[in-house]
């Protein structure tokens, strides 16, 4: 049986997912709910990947997550934000996610750089 950190509660929320950089919101309804994640559910199957952000109006509360998992009509995610955020706060998570990944993009392209700059032996 598997073992969480945190427990998890049954709920059933009306909720609006936000794929980053859309303004179009996804209808879904929240099946589980803790203080790191929830479990989403959709009227059909949703390819969500990386960041997106959970509003559950009936609680005021929105949340700046990243898709754990995906499966048929449901996602897991984890808040990267663990506690009830305004909306500027979500929009600063998301800087800093954008900013964690550029840095990592250029950290490859420098390394890339190096390696190419290298000289190289000379044959005998």
């Amino acid at each position: 049986m598997e073992k969480r950190e945190t427990p998890q509660h049954k709920v059933f929320l009306r909720a609006f997912v936000y794929r980053e950089g859309s303004a179009v919101a996804v209808d879904c309804i929240v099946r589980e709910l803790s203080d790191i994640g929830a479990r989403l559910k959709f009227s059909s199957p949703k390819d969500f990947a990386g960041f997106l952000d959970l509003h559950i109006p009936i609680r005021g509360q929105s949340f700046h997550s990243k898709v754990q998992w995906n499966e048929g009509d449901e996602v897991g995610v984890a808040f990267h934000t663990t506690t009830s955020t305004a909306t500027v706060e979500i929009d600063l998570d998301r800087r800093v996610d954008r900013l964690e990944s550029e840095i990592a993009l250029l950290k490859k392209v420098v390394k890339q750089l190096q390696k190419c700059a290298e000289p190289k032996p000379e044959a005998a």
